[in-house]
């Protein structure tokens, strides 16, 4: 069984910056592709970012590229760079891990934290 366990939300004026965490453990985290979705009240759930197992692939949203950054280490986490962020950055924050195919649907993902509250005031 695998666990994610997401940290680093919180509240913070526009232009700000945050970066958030994803402590994976269970099985083998080097071998899971993994992403950041977030989803705002009344809304679907979005894809921000996700990043291979490796570390040499990385796949962002044209609403966070150049602004957010997604990386991991070799501990077992995960991270979410959030620079420059915007009121309409404010959500529930996701990590998810081992996607069946195709990166930017939740759908794929087969494992979940539990979300990170992020908000932005203007």
């Amino acid at each position: 069984q695998v666990q994610l366990v997401e940290s680093g939300g919180g509240l913070v004026q526009a232009g700000a910056s945050l970066r958030l965490s994803c402590a994976v453990s269970g099985r083998t985290f080097s071998r899971y592709d993994m992403g950041w979705f977030r989803q705002a009240p009344g809304k679907e759930r979005e894809f921000v970012a996700a990043i291979s197992w490796s570390a040499i692939s990385t796949l962002y949203s044209d609403s966070v590229k150049g602004r957010f950054t997604i990386s991991r280490e070799n501990k077992n986490t995960m991270y979410l760079q959030m620079n420059s962020l915007k009121p309409e950055d404010t959500a529930v924050y996701y990590c998810a891990a081992d996607p069946r195919s195709t990166w930017y649907l939740p759908d794929e993902y087969n494992y979940w934290g539990q979300g990170t509250q992020v908000t932005v005031s203007s």
